[in-house]
């Protein structure tokens, strides 16, 4: 499918130099809700784990939330925003830089992602023709779309002199918010992030930042739904020690109650962890509150 200008959505037709025409693949108009939120997640190819915990574990604890997640495809935080998403049952769209037809898509590695953002009522969307294979000089271009789709900008992590810098930059000339992901003094990947937030970009540590951002209300019934869906995808192993977990234990009797080995285990604990649906006190563990 292609789309003139006319039927762009609001946001994107407000940018200096809108696209002439989108190609689509998939559900356009989840990009003209006027309910929903649209937020743009964008950070380096090059992701440390700290990145993608944190990118999980934030967009994750949007679900039950009407908020459709933006990003580019690329290898990095743009793939993990986008599986985030569909995990939480997130709309979530992919702007590419290539044509859309399966052969010409990039990056190739994410052919299957881009098939699953369809199947789940997503859309991916190019300004170039079915089999168009990208350059370099196509990359700005894409993130100027990324950009003027979106109400507001996060970036999770950045290297100076990046791509994603220059989405964040896009939206703050298009008088987008931006928000950031503050990390380590001593990590590269944190380096265009912390600066962001020294410029005076929202710092986002968890999903309430972004719902406060947003002044969205996190109603029970939203949370009580996002652990529901983040149950529907833990491993066989995680939804027996959330089960065990009715009250609050001691690390050490869950790895006496559980007939596995001590790694696969841990794996199981950190795993919800990351998720946000237990926490660790000490050697205690228990649930959140929900």
């Amino acid at each position: 499918m292609s789309f003139r200008r006319a039927a762009f959505p609001t946001r994107l037709k407000e940018i200096p130099e809108p696209p002439v025409k989108l190609f689509a693949r998939g559900d356009f108009s989840c990009l003209k809700s006027s309910d929903a939120k649209y937020l743009c997640v964008v950070g380096t190819r090059r992701a440390s784990q700290y990145g993608v915990d944190a990118c999980r574990s934030i967009i994750e604890g949007l679900c039950g939330q009407n908020i459709v997640i933006i990003s580019g495809l690329a290898i990095g935080i743009d793939t993990v925003a986008h599986e985030s998403a569909l995990r939480a049952g997130l709309k979530t769209t992919a702007v590419v830089c290539s044509g859309l037809e399966w052969s010409a898509l990039y990056p190739r590695q994410n052919e299957k992602l881009a098939k699953e953002i369809v199947a789940a009522g997503g859309v991916i969307v190019s300004e170039f023709g079915d089999t168009y294979r990208p350059h370099n000089f196509n990359f700005p271009q894409r993130n100027r779309i990324m950009a003027g789709l979106s109400d507001a900008t996060c970036v999770v992590e950045a290297i100076p002199a990046s791509g994603t810098l220059i989405t964040a930059r896009l939206s703050l000339d298009y008088n987008r918010d931006v928000l950031a992901v503050p990390g380590s003094i001593f990590s590269a990947q944190s380096t265009g992030t912390n600066k962001l937030i020294a410029g005076g970009a929202v710092p986002i540590t968890s999903s309430k930042d972004i719902l406060e951002f947003f002044n969205i209300n996190d109603s029970e019934n939203s949370t009580t739904k996002a652990v529901e869906n983040f149950l529907e995808h833990c491993s066989p192993l995680e939804k027996q020690i959330f089960e065990l977990l009715a009250s609050p234990l001691p690390r050490t009797e869950i790895f006496n109650s559980i007939k596995e080995n001590a790694q696969a285990v841990s794996i199981a604990i950190s795993n919800l962890e990351i998720r946000g649906l237990i926490t660790l006190s000490g050697d205690l563990i228990r649930r959140n509150k929900n």
